[in-house]
């Protein structure tokens, strides 16, 4: 059957689609982002399920929590048009925006301080050599001339 044709989904189709875990999908149920509806135990995904899962996927490769995906989903619902979803989105992509910029910043620090760290051990230890190597030649040295 061709996704077109098929209008609804049972959780291990998804799992399989999207390669995660059915557990995953549960817990996304658990914090309300995908409704099923349920034939006994069996949960049966729709159209709108499947959509929401992907991009509830696609906000986590972004670095939205599940909480802000949630406010999207949301406001969508309680407005079609999108208009504040739209806006809503823009906020939250300039935060993340933010957010990263602020990390790479703190990244460049930690990868400078790093890198002076790693000269200072090289230093010590080029100079550890070194005073081994003069005081393995000195003993050498002391004990040729002792046996003479």
């Amino acid at each position: 059957m061709t996704e077109k044709e098929q209008t609804t989904y049972s959780i291990s189709e998804l799992a399989k689609e999207f390669d995660i875990t059915t557990r995953s999908i549960r817990f996304y149920e658990d914090q309300g982002l995908l409704t099923p509806q349920r034939q006994g135990q069996t949960r049966i995904y729709s159209k709108r399920d499947r959509v929401r899962l992907k991009l509830i996927l696609r906000g986590k490769r972004l670095g939205f929590s599940l909480a802000e995906t949630g406010q999207l989903f949301e406001l969508y619902d309680a407005d079609k048009s999108s208009v504040t979803q739209l806006t809503t989105m823009l906020q939250l992509i300039e935060l993340k925006k933010t957010e990263l910029h602020q990390q790479l910043d703190d990244i460049k620090v930690v990868l400078m301080e790093l890198i002076t760290v790693e000269k200072r051990c090289r230093d010590t230890l080029t100079e550890a050599r070194t005073s081994e190597l003069k005081h393995a030649e000195s003993k050498s040295s002391e004990h040729n001339t002792a046996n003479k």
